[in-house]
């Protein structure tokens, strides 16, 4: 079974941030990457050249995880299918004639 991974290529996450930092930069910098990240968008932060971190903006991060889900119960309850009586009985299956 293949894993399924959901996390965004890294050609994307290049495609929507801003500045790439190196690690040791953005430590001496912090306040600059604070900033862009507020008023430009997301900040890429690298260590040792490769992709490690995003920092971005609250309003940015609250987007992301916004969820419209509701609870399960509630999704049965609303559901066309609500009073539709389904027959779940079937015949008893008795196997197969084999030559051995």
């Amino acid at each position: 079974m293949k894993k399924t991974d959901k996390r965004p290529s890294r050609a994307l996450v290049r495609s929507t941030v801003g500045k790439a930092w190196q690690l040791q930069t953005a430590k001496a910098r912090f306040s600059e990457v604070f900033r862009l990240a507020r008023s430009e968008g997301p900040q890429l932060i690298t260590r040792q050249g490769r992709d490690g971190v995003v920092m971005l903006s609250v309003e940015q991060y609250e987007q992301l995880t916004k969820t419209n889900r509701k609870p399960l119960i509630e999704f049965f309850r609303e559901s066309p299918f609500v009073g539709l009586e389904l027959d779940f009985e079937r015949e008893p299956d008795l196997g197969r004639d084999a030559d051995l």
